[in-house]
């Protein structure tokens, strides 16, 4: 998975305008998202992870965050 975010990170690299290895080859973003989400899927589907269950219960932890401004 660690490839396809980096996958991902060029294809954005390459929609911003910003340096980029001329020798790579380049896909669309949502390609690279989409190939992200099927490894999350495999790997929850192995670990018997409700993937859906496990999004909420931890946006509703992000929600109980208390976040400080960094100056």
């Amino acid at each position: 998975m660690g490839e396809e975010v980096g996958e991902l990170f060029k294809a954005v690299r390459k929609s911003e305008g910003l340096s980029i290895d001329s020798n790579s080859t380049f896909t669309e973003i949502g390609d690279e998202l989409t190939d992200i989400i099927i490894y999350l899927c495999a790997i929850a589907n192995r670990k018997n992870i409700d993937l859906e269950s496990a999004f909420r219960e931890k946006e509703e932890k992000n929600k109980q965050r208390i976040w400080k401004k960094i100056e």
